[in-house]
């Protein structure tokens, strides 16, 4: 039966989509918004290899951006008559569909091998398909990719997806659907085996099962569901380019589940919405965004391996059991976050203004930081910086054990409320 808890929260995320795009004017938003869709289903595709498989793709947008030309040409084929009209409510299914055949034909070959020969010869795929897109012109579109209009004719309701609002409620529509039959996968036989694939394949083969035959299926799905993301890809911004298979387009996808999490259903959620965020909104801010982004997936594979959704799951048993304690918590937990902030404030300083030394052309040394003009001529700004930098380093070796020490104190009570 049904979890109560969970179809309420779920009801509740609907409601949310639903009322979001009412709650803000700018069009910049609504198109973040949109972006951040596509890559919440993209994403949770992905981890279904990942997380649930165990097999690490770097080639995993081959399946995103063919399945996004594949729809740009059906889309266009539709304005001359080439192809039957197919509502564009219904075209991620075609999307996808291609996605599920490139998935089933790439995957027999590729899934007779796992972990580090699986990883290569996905790497080597993506950079075939990376190489076919300015080989295959009359397909692919060369450095120039495919134009499309998603605007054919008006459908159900007098919807003509020529608004940025009706593809925000079609994007929205088919994350849901999409994130709920991923979730359902997790839920079935297919989904416990492909957990046993990962975490013992010979175990697996020993009791009966056909390990490659999992794996293939496995990615296959997840290809089926990349697809998706992909033909809405092709609809949201009308244009398909060789980027879409590009390697940069794999790594961002797995930096997004690494960094939300691989273990837990809702991590790379959170991963598609931060990184999203943080390249529409901190790309116009600092042009060095990459580097953060590089930073903050090294620390979190080192110290968070579980990624943003484990360490907040670590805190699940202690809030089942005593949410009280959670608030005996909260002390150490915000002198570690003041000074985790005192110390990025300081390297944040000291990197923007070596970026801003090392790329400016002018003679102008003033730069905006934190909304003050600094002089990254004078000795000044630097010294308080490094000062910044080296406080937060010292004060967060000074309390992030006390974390640790309050973190086992209250797991270690919840554990004995448990036991009376």
């Amino acid at each position: 039966m049904p979890d109560p808890r969970k179809l309420g929260i779920g009801a509740l995320i609907v409601a949310l989509l639903i009322v979001l795009p009412m709650m803000i004017s700018s069009s910049f938003a609504l198109s973040v918004m949109n972006q951040i869709g596509i890559a919440i289903i993209f994403a949770l595709a992905f981890n279904m290899l990942l997380g649930q498989g165990g097999m690490l793709s770097f080639g995993h947008a081959v399946y995103f951006g063919l399945a996004g030309f594949v729809t740009a040409h059906v889309i266009n084929g539709m304005h001359v008559d080439a192809f039957p009209y197919i509502p564009v409510t219904l075209i991620p299914l075609v999307g996808g569909i291609a996605g599920l055949f490139f998935g089933i034909v790439v995957g027999f070959v590729s899934t007779r091998r796992a972990g580090t020969a699986f990883a290569m010869i996905s790497l080597g795929f993506a950079e075939l398909v990376t190489g076919l897109t300015l080989i295959i012109v009359f397909f692919f579109g060369g450095e120039e990719g495919v134009q499309t209009d998603r605007w054919v004719r008006e459908e159900w309701f007098g919807i003509t997806y020529g608004p940025d609002i009706q593809v925000y409620y079609l994007i929205a529509a088919w994350c849901v659907i999409a994130a709920i039959l991923m979730y359902a996968l997790t839920r079935t036989p297919f989904g416990r085996m492909s957990n046993a694939v990962r975490d013992n394949p010979e175990r697996t083969q020993f009791i009966g099962y056909n390990t490659h035959r999992l794996r293939w299926l496995a990615f296959a799905l997840s290809s089926f569901f990349a697809g998706l993301a992909g033909a809405l890809h092709a609809i949201n911004v009308e244009h398909v380019g060789f980027e879409t298979v590009g390697l940069g387009q794999s790594a961002v996808i797995l930096i997004m589940v690494y960094i939300g999490g691989t273990g837990h259903f809702a991590g790379p959620i959170l991963g598609a919405i931060l990184i999203t965020l943080l390249n529409a909104y901190l790309s116009d801010v600092s042009p060095a965004w990459y580097l953060y982004l590089g930073l903050i997936f090294v620390l979190i594979v080192m110290f968070a391996p579980g990624g943003l959704a484990g360490l907040i799951m670590m805190h699940e048993p202690i809030r089942r059991t005593a949410p009280y304690l959670l608030w005996q918590m909260a002390p150490a937990y915000g002198a570690a976050l003041g000074t985790s902030l005192v110390g990025l404030a300081g390297a944040i300083g000291l990197i923007e203004m070596i970026y801003f030394r090392s790329t400016t052309v002018s003679l102008d040394s003033a730069l905006v930081l934190y909304g003050i003009e600094l002089d990254t001529g004078d000795i000044w700004p630097w010294l308080i910086c490094a000062a910044l930098g080296a406080a937060g380093g010292y004060g967060c070796k000074m309390t992030y054990p006390r974390v640790a020490e309050a973190y086992s104190a209250a797991m270690h009570e919840a554990r004995a409320l448990v036991t009376t």
